[in-house]
Protein backbone atom coordinates (compact mmCIF):
# COMPACT_ATOMS: atom_id res chain seq x y z
CA UNK A 1 0.00 0.00 0.00
CA UNK A 2 1.12 3.40 -1.01
CA UNK A 3 0.17 6.88 -1.21
CA UNK A 4 2.57 9.16 -3.50
CA UNK A 5 2.74 12.77 -2.90
CA UNK A 6 5.88 14.68 -1.97
CA UNK A 7 7.01 12.36 1.18
CA UNK A 8 6.50 9.04 -0.78
CA UNK A 9 5.05 7.19 2.06
CA UNK A 10 4.69 2.93 2.04
CA UNK A 11 3.08 0.67 3.87
CA UNK A 12 3.52 -3.15 3.48
CA UNK A 13 1.58 -5.24 4.95
CA UNK A 14 1.55 -9.60 5.07
CA UNK A 15 -1.56 -11.35 5.40
CA UNK A 16 -0.76 -15.27 5.79
CA UNK A 17 -4.91 -16.12 7.21
CA UNK A 18 -3.95 -16.62 10.60
CA UNK A 19 -4.71 -13.62 12.42
CA UNK A 20 -4.73 -9.89 11.26
CA UNK A 21 -2.38 -8.43 8.75
CA UNK A 22 1.09 -7.64 10.23
CA UNK A 23 3.52 -4.29 8.96
CA UNK A 24 6.15 -5.44 7.75
CA UNK A 25 7.75 -2.68 6.11
CA UNK A 26 7.26 1.24 6.56
CA UNK A 27 8.63 4.47 5.45
CA UNK A 28 8.76 7.64 3.64
CA UNK A 29 11.08 9.58 0.92
CA UNK A 30 13.46 7.50 0.27
CA UNK A 31 12.63 4.55 1.85
CA UNK A 32 9.21 4.71 0.76
CA UNK A 33 10.01 5.12 -2.96
CA UNK A 34 12.21 1.77 -2.35
CA UNK A 35 9.66 -0.33 -0.85
CA UNK A 36 7.40 0.71 -4.07
CA UNK A 37 10.23 -0.43 -6.11
CA UNK A 38 11.07 -4.03 -4.30
CA UNK A 39 6.52 -4.08 -4.87
CA UNK A 40 6.48 -3.38 -8.15
CA UNK A 41 9.30 -5.43 -9.43
CA UNK A 42 7.82 -8.21 -7.63
CA UNK A 43 4.45 -7.86 -8.96
CA UNK A 44 3.34 -7.56 -5.54
CA UNK A 45 0.09 -5.33 -6.40
CA UNK A 46 0.21 -1.56 -4.76
CA UNK A 47 -3.41 0.09 -3.58
CA UNK A 48 -2.71 4.17 -3.05
CA UNK A 49 -5.16 5.46 -0.18
CA UNK A 50 -3.31 8.24 1.91
CA UNK A 51 -5.11 8.27 4.57
CA UNK A 52 -4.87 4.34 5.04
CA UNK A 53 -1.36 3.95 4.43
CA UNK A 54 -1.20 7.35 7.43
CA UNK A 55 -2.89 5.85 9.61
CA UNK A 56 -0.69 2.44 9.29
CA UNK A 57 2.54 3.95 9.85
CA UNK A 58 1.46 4.56 12.84
CA UNK A 59 1.96 0.27 13.29
CA UNK A 60 5.33 -1.45 14.42
CA UNK A 61 6.93 -3.44 12.27
CA UNK A 62 5.55 -6.80 12.85
CA UNK A 63 3.02 -5.42 14.68
CA UNK A 64 -0.68 -6.91 13.78
CA UNK A 65 -3.41 -4.06 12.52
CA UNK A 66 -5.41 -2.42 15.25
CA UNK A 67 -9.07 -3.95 15.11
CA UNK A 68 -10.22 0.08 13.97
CA UNK A 69 -8.32 -0.96 10.72
CA UNK A 70 -10.12 -4.05 9.67
CA UNK A 71 -12.51 -2.87 7.24
CA UNK A 72 -10.29 -0.22 5.58
CA UNK A 73 -7.60 -3.31 5.13
CA UNK A 74 -10.36 -5.95 4.24
CA UNK A 75 -11.15 -4.28 1.21
CA UNK A 76 -7.61 -3.10 0.45
CA UNK A 77 -7.10 -7.38 0.40
CA UNK A 78 -10.30 -7.87 -1.45
CA UNK A 79 -9.41 -5.36 -4.56
CA UNK A 80 -5.82 -7.11 -4.21
CA UNK A 81 -7.34 -10.97 -4.46
CA UNK A 82 -9.44 -9.91 -7.28
CA UNK A 83 -6.38 -8.56 -9.27
CA UNK A 84 -4.73 -11.19 -8.42
CA UNK A 85 -7.44 -13.66 -9.65
CA UNK A 86 -7.72 -11.47 -12.75
CA UNK A 87 -3.83 -11.87 -13.17
CA UNK A 88 -4.51 -15.95 -13.26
Amino acid sequence: MKVESGRRLAVALHYDKSGAPRVTAKGKGSIGARIIEVATANNIPIEENEVLAGALSNVEIGDEIPTELYKAVAEVLAFVLGLSRRVR
